[in-house]
């Protein structure tokens, strides 16, 4: 693990100083993806960028589960198929 260093930003007009392991371009680039999601529901009627910050961190919060959940589900497709494809290799070869 690399030391964390400083990285600052702004978000949403604030000044923010992180310490992070992560790179600096990599962390700007999740700042300006929250952003852009906050000005989306600025441009469907969310006035308050306060409101618009929760709403995107539920809906990204979402999108990860979602995503999660997926990944769990294809692990477990990948599990059966393996099980059958070892089931029929299996039967196939001589004892």
């Amino acid at each position: 693990m690399s030391e964390p260093k400083r990285i600052e930003l702004t978000l949403l007009g604030q000044n923010l100083t992180l310490r992070t392991e992560a790179p600096p371009d990599y962390v700007r680039s999740l700042a300006h993806y929250l952003e852009k999601r906050v000005e989306s529901l600025g441009r469907a009627g969310v006035q308050d960028t306060g409101k618009a910050l929760m709403l995107a961190a539920l809906d990204i919060t979402d999108e990860l589960f979602r995503a999660r959940e997926e990944r769990e589900r294809q692990a477990g497709d990948v599990g059966a198929r393996l099980g059958v494809l070892v089931s029929l290799l299996e039967r196939a070869t001589p004892k």
